[in-house]
Order: C-alpha cells, then structure tokens, then sequence
C-alpha cells in the first residue's frame, strides 16, 4: 500500500473531493451509469451512510468507501452493502482500495453487522473473503457478481438483495 495513507471517517470537509473521486473513478467503468457520486450524496442526505471512510495521503483524500443498509427478501437484517468503492486514478493499484475495504468491514464488525454484500469483481474481493452465494441475488446482475460475506459466523441471508432507495439517484436533485 502506498505508504502514509491515512484511513478515517469523512468530514463534512471532505464531501467535494469524495464526490469527484468518485465522479473519475466510475467516468471509464464499463458497467457504471456515472451515478455512484449522486448515491453517495443521497445516501448521505437520508441518514443511510452507515461507514463512510476516506483515504488521505498528504493531505489529500485519494480514496472512499461507502456502507448503507440492505434488506433480503427473505427479511435478514442487520446486513450492510459495501458500495461504491472510488479511488483516484492516479493512485489505484497502490493498495488503498484494499486498506478502505478492510478498515470498512472492521467497522461493520464493531457495529455488530451480520454480513455485507456487493456487485463487483470476484478476483478482487474474494481477497477479503467474498463469494457468490447462489442463494443470494440481485435483479438484473449476473450471479457471480453477487458477493456476500458473513460477518458473525452463523449469519446467512438468502434472497433478493434489496438497497436503500439512494441507489436509484441520477442526478444531483434526485
């Protein structure tokens, strides 16, 4: 990891530079609708942002992570979606994805979270001990790229996952 990366909560100073961290990281992604910085915002602004981190090296936030509640169609609580995950282009590679992943789920653990989910690339976190549960899924997405980590041991939460109504933002009024 790139050395000196500091990795705390965000402050209200920080809000500018995560939304255009975010608005770069997602502007090439193959599989974004360029609206993950108007999540976050919507999250943010209706309370759901449960653990939203940043990464800082010399004074700069480089990086951030966000987690909100999920619900299952089967009715399991007290689980989380990680999501979205941005870092500067300029400074991905370099371990600070996966420092904010760690530090994240550490924080769901002191929150007493059963589990997390995610839509993302199995290579990269099936590091962290993601996998794809056939009994979990997620409209519209492929089953592989439904991911699900349990975080108390006995924990499992099958059926559709459902995230907050902060996903479906488009815009920076929605």
């Amino acid at each position: 990891m790139a050395r000196n990366v500091e990795i705390r909560p965000e402050r209200p100073t920080d809000i500018d530079a995560i939304s255009r961290i975010t608005e770069l990281a997602f502007r090439s992604h193959p599989y974004s609708e360029q609206t993950e910085q108007f999540i976050i915002e919507a999250l943010r602004r209706s309370g759901a942002l449960t653990v939203s981190l940043v990464a800082v090296l010399d004074a700069q936030v480089v990086g951030h992570i966000a987690f909100s509640p999920v619900s299952f169609s089967d009715g399991s609580t007290d689980w989380y979606g990680l999501g979205p995950l941005s870092v500067s282009p300029e400074f991905q590679r370099r371990g600070i994805g996966q420092a904010l992943v760690r530090a994240g789920l550490s924080e769901l653990r002191a929150l007493g979270a059963k589990g997390c989910v995610l839509v993302g690339d199995p290579g990269f976190y099936g590091r962290f001990g993601f996998r794809s549960d056939p009994c979990c899924t997620f409209d519209g997405v492929p089953q592989q790229f439904v991911l699900s980590l349990p975080l108390d041991g006995n924990a499992q939460a099958c059926g559709r996952v459902i995230h907050h109504a902060a996903f479906a933002a488009r815009g920076p009024k929605t």
